[in-house]
C-alpha cells in the first residue's frame, strides 16, 4: 500500500479577528479560543470524512474521523506559531495538524482531492450558521444565566460576545481555505480546474506558498480589502440563512 500523502493543509486563522475583545477578558478570550480550536476540528474531520467516501481511509484508520480536537492539535501550528505572532504583532496566524489523504485511493484523484478540499471551509460555514444561530436565540431570549434586561446589554456581554467571534472566526477559516493559493483547500479545485500542462507549475508554488501567503497579509493591503469584503459577503449570506430567527423571535409579542 502506497505511503499516505498529507495534501490537506491546515484551516490557518491569519488576523486577530475577536469582536469586543476590550469588553470580554481573558476568560472570553480563552474560551474563543478554545471554540476556535473546535473548529479547526471540525475542518478536518470534515476532510477526513469526505476522504473516507471517496475512497480513502488512511485518516480514518489513523483516529483522525473524529471531532475530539485534541486528534487534531498540532504543537507548533496550533501553540506555538499563534503564541510567537499574536506576541510579535498581534494577529492570530496557525492551524490544525494536516489530515492524511493518499490520492492514489480516491476513485477519481484530482476530482476527489478538490471534494475533500471544499469539505473543510464547508464544515465552517455550517459551524458559522450554527454560532450565528445559537447568538441569535440567546440575545433575543435572554435564556441564559445573567442576562441583561434589555437586547441591547444582551449584546454587550460574554456570552454573545464570544459566540459573535466565533460566528466571525468561522467564516475567515472558510473564505481564507478558498483563497487558490497552494496549499490552502481552494488550490486543491484549481489544480483539477487547471489543464494539465500548467498544473505542476501551479503545484510547485506549494513550496513557496505559506511564505506567499505570510507577505500577502503583512505586506499587501489590497489582499486584506479583497479577504475582508469576501468575509462580509459570506457573513452576510450565513445571516440570511438564519433569517427566519429574526423574524420568530424579534417580532413584537402580540403582531
Amino acid at each position: 500500500m502506497p505511503a499516505p500523502a498529507a495534501l490537506c493543509v491546515p484551516a490557518l486563522v491569519p488576523l486577530g479577528i475577536f469582536p469586543g475583545v476590550d469588553r470580554i477578558g481573558i476568560v472570553g478570550v480563552a474560551l474563543v479560543i478554545a471554540f476556535l480550536v473546535l473548529s479547526l476540528g471540525v475542518h478536518e474531520a470534515a476532510h477526513a470524512w469526505m476522504a473516507w467516501k471517496r475512497g480513502d481511509s488512511t485518516a480514518k484508520d489513523l483516529g483522525r474521523m473524529t471531532l475530539n480536537p485534541i486528534a487534531h492539535v498540532d504543537p507548533v501550528m496550533t501553540i506555538a506559531l499563534p503564541a510567537i505572532v499574536y506576541l510579535l504583532s498581534g494577529f492570530v496566524f496557525g492551524g490544525a495538524r494536516p489530515v492524511p489523504v493518499n490520492p492514489t485511493r480516491l476513485r477519481s484523484p484530482l476530482r476527489d482531492m478538490s471534494l475533500v478540499a471544499l469539505a473543510g471551509p464547508a464544515s465552517n460555514v455550517l459551524l458559522a450558521i450554527l454560532f450565528l444561530a445559537v447568538y441569535k436565540v440567546f440575545v433575543y431570549t435572554g435564556l441564559y444565566v445573567g442576562a441583561a434586561d434589555s437586547l441591547r446589554g444582551r449584546e454587550d456581554q460574554l456570552l454573545p460576545l464570544v459566540l459573535g467571534a466565533s460566528v466571525m472566526f468561522n467564516v475567515l477559516l472558510a473564505v481564507f481555505n478558498l483563497l487558490p493559493i497552494p496549499p490552502l483547500d481552494g488550490s486543491r479545485v484549481m489544480a483539477w480546474i487547471l489543464p494539465a500542462q500548467l498544473r505542476e507549475s501551479y503545484v510547485g508554488l506549494e513550496r513557496m506558498g505559506m511564505f506567499l501567503i505570510f507577505a500577502l497579509i503583512f505586506f499587501f493591503p489590497p489582499f486584506q480589502r479583497l479577504l475582508f469584503g469576501a468575509m462580509s459577503s459570506l457573513y452576510q449570506m450565513v445571516d440570511w440563512l438564519t433569517f427566519p430567527i429574526d423574524e420568530l423571535l424579534a417580532r413584537p409579542r402580540g403582531s
